[in-house]
């Protein structure tokens, strides 16, 4: 989930653990155990793309790296601040909950995380929420922002760092509902169109728990379809994609390409461009705008090709469209059901 999000978290969960010994400061410091697992894109200017795409959201996000951070941060915090009735436990689970709480958020969005490096690299996904909903942060902020205007020991202010807590876990939960119902309706959409699939995945588009986007992995391809619980009817269309896994041939085996594979999960397409370098389409995360009749490009892309030196290269395109009024409210439409 973004910055804001997790300081919230961090923040909420933290008062929760210490709030009546430590008022505010539990409000402060439970934001920085949200927002310490994502200091992990600090070391991006020194690698490289794939090394960027590995490393973020697994040393930090682990549950080792709550297990053994946790106690350490908790006896400097309780050396800090030795004057406060906060206990040795109070810091170590106060920090605990905020990695925890932190990681297991991240493995609700698309892109994964790494909960048991290093035994796994592999990225947990739930895919029910975008990494961006405001209905999910704002309502959150609201409470506990509200909570810190109260005294430490005042019953208030318990009552509002919960009911934020409770709102933004049922609107979570919403989520796995949501889309438990969005893939009833792809499951019998695609087998009354006869397109069999091996999997799919599922996931919200941006900003919202309503409208819905799939990709499903047939034998050759892909096919790609957009819903919205607010839809009229459940018919959805589908456009397929031919994987072409076969223009890789000449790099498999090299390590880059095949981490960079693995984290796509097998959901990936690949192009070539006019200058003849390779495209890699990360599926998991869909199209931009490919609910519109024009389609869309992907919202991750990566261009792989070699140098003068026969070194196989990596770079991430952006191809984001171009987001202003008109989009949205062709956005908004279409979550409606307006189409």
């Amino acid at each position: 989930m973004d910055s804001l999000t997790q300081i919230v978290l961090g923040a909420a969960v933290g008062e929760a653990v210490a709030g009546k010994k430590l008022g505010n400061k539990a409000l402060l410091w439970g934001a920085v155990a949200g927002t310490i697992p994502d200091l992990d894109v600090l070391l991006n200017p020194w690698l490289d793309t794939v090394q960027q795409l590995t490393f973020h959201r697994s040393l930090t996000h682990s549950f080792l790296f709550a297990v053994v951070m946790s106690p350490l941060l908790g006896w400097l915090l309780h050396r800090l601040y030795k004057n406060n009735p906060a206990t040795l436990r109070d810091w170590s689970l106060l920090f605990f909950l905020g990695f925890v709480t932190h990681s297991l958020l991240d493995s609700c969005t698309t892109w994964g995380t790494q909960l048991f490096w290093p035994f796994t690299n592999y990225g947990v996904a739930f895919y029910n929420i975008f990494v961006v909903d405001p209905l999910y942060t704002l309502p959150f902020l609201v409470f506990v922002a509200a909570a810190a205007f109260y005294h430490r020991l005042s019953s208030t202010r318990r009552y509002l760092n919960y009911a934020g807590l409770m709102i933004s876990t049922a609107y979570l939960l919403w989520s796995f509902v949501a889309k438990s119902m969005a893939n009833g309706v792809f499951e019998q959409s695609m087998t009354r169109q006869g397109i069999d699939h091996t999997s799919y995945i599922s996931k919200p588009t941006p900003m919202n728990t309503v409208f819905w986007s799939v990709t499903a992995a047939g034998e050759e391809g892909f096919y790609n379809g957009f819903y919205s619980l607010m839809d009229a009817d459940q018919q959805v269309k589908y456009d397929f994609e031919p994987q072409q896994a076969e223009l890789l041939a000449p790099y498999r085996g090299h390590p880059k390409l095949e981490r960079l594979l693995q984290i796509t999960k097998g959901y990936y397409t690949v192009t070539q461009d006019r200058a003849g370098a390779l495209l890699i389409n990360d599926l998991r995360f869909g199209k931009f705008d490919g609910w519109q009749e024009s389609g869309g490009g992907y919202v991750f892309v990566y261009k792989v090709w070699q140098d003068a030196q026969g070194e196989l290269q990596f770079e991430e395109v952006n191809n984001r469209p171009k987001v202003d009024q008109e989009y949205l409210l062709a956005y908004w439409n279409r979550i409606t059901g307006l189409r």
